[in-house]
């Protein structure tokens, strides 16, 4: 009995997870990708055909027959999309390297601190997700406006004569996707840093290494898959981001997380945001396959 409860125990672990990626990933995408192969009709649900299961078998093979790929062809021929899929990734870019270049410092400082106060400095890092994620990018439209605590503070101080327009511009957007994805990209960095053994740099600087070089040649290398995995989770839900470009940023602003909203809420055209999202999924899948597959061969040459 006890063997039986143990294979059924190590069988329940390994079908958990896989049951949550079939539950929560594969049926909503093939629902959504259903929908992008559909017709806009004025409707309740606005899209056609929908399938009857009373129809039996032949009624849903009859109703698949009237799928097309007609708004993955529109997508193509309207610009607007192809632009803001090329900003969302433009933006999401930038901003991943800016939010690298804040959160290597603080992590590799994390990672150096006494072991004492490591427990504390990581609290402070997760500190705002106890804050709502709306409330936060609404306290930036304070921070940020005209008449706002940043402009105030830098005509106080003479550094201005007048205020500057940083709120409804790119700026504003990067400044809240590096705020709100900064954690993302802290924790990964400081969990490689802390694991890497010291003495390796401490052989470097024995051995003739300037810090400067020991750092990019032996703490570097060693920390990469943190950077890499740091930056996969920030770039990947801020291409797709919809909060931010739409609070911080202008009307001029042009992601394709608005795009995609406008379709399905203000135009009502699900088949096509369908479309438009389907296509965003296959285009943050291509970042993860290759860090897969490079972790993969990095595995295989360590063996």
């Amino acid at each position: 009995m006890a063997r039986v409860a143990s294979a059924v125990f190590s069988r329940l672990v390994i079908i958990i997870p896989y049951a949550w990626l079939l539950f929560f990933f594969l049926i909503p995408f093939f629902i959504v990708f259903r929908i992008s192969l559909s017709q806009t009709a004025v409707a309740m649900p606005p899209y056609t055909p929908v399938f009857d299961l009373l129809g039996g078998l032949s009624g849903i093979m009859e109703k698949a027959r009237e799928f097309s790929l007609d708004n993955y062809v529109w997508l193509t021929e309207d610009v607007l999309y192809f632009n803001a899929y090329v900003s969302s990734v433009i933006i999401a870019g930038i901003s991943t390297v800016l939010t690298l270049m804040i959160a290597y410092p603080v992590a590799y400082g994390m990672a150096k601190a006494p072991k004492s106060i490591r427990p504390t400095l990581l609290m402070l890092v997760i500190l705002p997700f106890w804050t709502s994620f709306l409330i936060r990018v609404y306290a930036w439209i304070a921070i940020l406006k005209p008449e706002g605590l940043l402009n105030q503070f830098l005509m106080s101080i003479n550094v201005i004569d007048q205020p500057l327009i940083i709120l409804n511009t790119n700026w504003a957007i990067y400044i809240g996707i590096v705020y709100s994805y900064l954690p993302f990209m802290v924790l990964p960095i400081y969990s490689s840093l802390e694991k890497m053994d010291h003495t390796l740099t401490e052989a470097a600087l024995d051995l003739g290494c300037t810090p400067f070089s020991a750092f990019w040649r032996v703490t570097f290398p060693l920390s990469l898959a943190g950077v890499v995995a740091g930056c996969l989770l920030v770039f990947i839900p801020a291409v797709g981001e919809f909060v931010i470009p739409d609070l911080l940023g202008g009307s001029e602003t042009l992601m394709i997380g608005k795009t995609l909203w406008n379709e399905f809420n203000a135009n009502r055209d699900w088949p096509v945001s369908s479309a438009v999202a389907t296509i965003l999924l296959l285009i943050l899948v291509i970042p993860i396959v290759f860090f897969q597959n490079a972790q993969a061969k990095a595995d295989g040459e360590g063996k």
